[in-house]
């Protein structure tokens, strides 16, 4: 999965939110409780297991996104990107100041170990 290579590199907080709605308005964020921040090597591992799913062709569901990730840079203003992840449809949805318009929407294989230990990731976050 491609994500924004200069966000990743200045990302030193990601918030992983458990998403319980979608947005009201594009470009908004996506509704639910923040369940950890990762920082350090927790955060640069969770964006290099992101970047290691392997693309997928869409699977219709009608997109209903469980887990989100919000990416910051030290100043901890707005985030860099956000990304919501629905293991459904296998889609994934950005946005963001540091998202260009062609990865905004991109498909991965959620049947992969990654895809697995990114779910894993997840929920191990909420508990």
């Amino acid at each position: 999965m491609q994500l924004p290579a200069e966000a990743v590199a200045a990302t030193v907080l990601i918030e992983v939110v458990r998403i319980s709605a979608l947005p009201t308005a594009r470009g908004v964020p996506y509704p639910g409780r923040v369940v950890a921040h990762w920082t350090g090597s927790e955060a640069t591992d969770a964006l290099t297991l992101i970047e290691m799913l392997p693309g997928s062709e869409q699977h219709r569901c009608g997109f209903s996104p469980g887990w989100g990730i919000r990416a910051y840079e030290d100043s901890l203003d707005l985030a860099l990107f956000e990304a919501a992840f629905c293991f459904r449809c296998h889609e994934v949805r950005m946005h963001g100041p540091a998202v260009p318009p062609a990865p905004a929407t991109q498909f991965f294989d959620a049947d992969t170990p990654s895809a697995h230990a990114l779910l894993a990731l997840f929920r191990a976050a909420a508990l």
